[in-house]
């Protein structure tokens, strides 16, 4: 039990302080409110995070993800081989599209679409993966690069949960056919809301730029039909203050990880897995848990430890998934995304955690295991 003085140690912090603050301020007396100046910095300067890819600034993750599907021509007729361990906008956006989704399993130890998986996934009917770079491990982008190049396949990284993480010395969203970014709040860096989308391919950054501004590069010209997605300059003046301190956050958010792994010992918990290569910047840190998950989970929350799952049902068992899939009479055998499901905790790792923090954390995992 904490202290009667301690308080809950909360599973995510977004910070919103002053220089944030300060910047909202300054584009809202500008009266240059949307896709402006602001925008146009932050896509330059988000751009050294991928390499020196053109980089598209959008009002979401999910749009991200929905805007660079639609501008590779992936549609009805397509299918996009995607986790089904991973957060729903992942698939939405291959259905919102009119492309269907075709699940493959995990690799038990980085949570990331596991290569096999996706080879045995391909039919004549494949247009793309979806490698998720969950929790800010990075999927297996060597050997998933390797399958697309054979098949001739767009890859569409999902690095909304992965910004600054790395395998092999190359940033993720700067292997594939594109990479997609979010800002929400409780992300490793926030605008108050948006999105990113990094491309190598100068055409495919400009029709992103006409598909999230109702198709116009000139206003009243417009060349094709779009939407209005665009990032406003009061998110994107935050984004910029915000991708300063990334560097710096970052390295904290492994310092914090490195603790605990260091320091968890309870039988029964198993602490993140890194692959050879791979920079994790712990979007989560999540272990996995034996026996009555339900049970550890109440305790942490008892010794004011925040925690959640990420998450509980994997997309193929939601209803807009399963309904359909079950009138077509399709199943989906994924045993390692069903055993994450049932086993996953994520523990507070941000960056505004203090070394006591990090004791009472795993003073609380480690009294797991007397009953695990």
């Amino acid at each position: 039990m904490p202290s009667s003085n301690a308080q809950p140690i909360p599973a995510a912090r977004p910070v919103i302080g002053e220089e944030e603050i300060e910047a909202a301020v300054r584009v809202l007396r500008s009266g240059r409110v949307v896709q402006g100046p602001e925008v146009a910095a932050f896509e330059e300067g988000f751009s050294e995070l991928v390499d020196g890819r053109h980089c598209v600034a959008v009002n979401s993750g999910t749009s991200a993800l929905h805007l660079l599907l639609m501008a590779l021509g992936i549609g009805p007729g397509d299918e996009v081989i995607v986790p089904s361990f991973s957060f729903a906008a992942s698939a939405n956006a291959v259905r919102l599209v009119g492309a269907d989704v075709v699940f493959a399993d995990i690799d038990p130890d980085t949570y990331c679409l596991a290569p096999a998986a996706v080879e045995a996934a391909i039919t004549p009917r494949t247009a793309a993966i979806m490698p998720v770079h969950l929790y800010g491990h990075p999927a297996a982008m060597d050997r998933i690069m390797a399958v697309a190049d054979k098949h001739k396949l767009a890859v569409v990284e999902d690095a909304c949960q992965a910004h600054a993480a790395a395998l092999n010395g190359t940033p993720v969203g700067a292997f594939g056919s594109g990479g997609t970014f979010s800002f929400y709040p409780t992300k490793n860096m926030h605008s108050l809301e948006g999105g990113m989308i990094s491309t190598a391919d100068a055409e495919v950054a400009r029709t992103l730029r006409l598909l999230r501004n109702q198709g116009m590069e000139q206003r009243y010209a417009n060349e094709i039909v779009g939407a209005n997605m665009r990032m406003t300059d009061v998110s994107a003046a935050v984004g910029r203050v915000q991708l300063a301190k990334l560097p710096g956050w970052t390295e904290q958010r492994i310092a914090n990880a490195a603790y605990l792994s260091q320091h968890i010992t309870a039988q029964g918990v198993v602490t993140p897995v890194v692959a050879e290569g791979a920079r994790h910047i712990y979007h989560q840190y999540t272990i996995r848990v034996s026996g009555d998950r339900d049970a550890a989970m109440a305790k942490l929350t008892e010794a004011g430890i925040g925690n959640a799952v990420y998450y509980p049902t994997p997309i193929h068992r939601l209803k807009p998934y399963w309904e359909p899939d079950q009138k077509a009479g399709r199943n989906w055998d994924l045993p390692e995304t069903e055993r994450a499901a049932a086993e996953v905790v994520s523990l507070p790792v941000h960056p505004s955690l203090t070394e006591g923090d990090l004791e009472r954390i795993v003073t609380a995992v480690n009294a797991l295991g007397e009953n695990l």
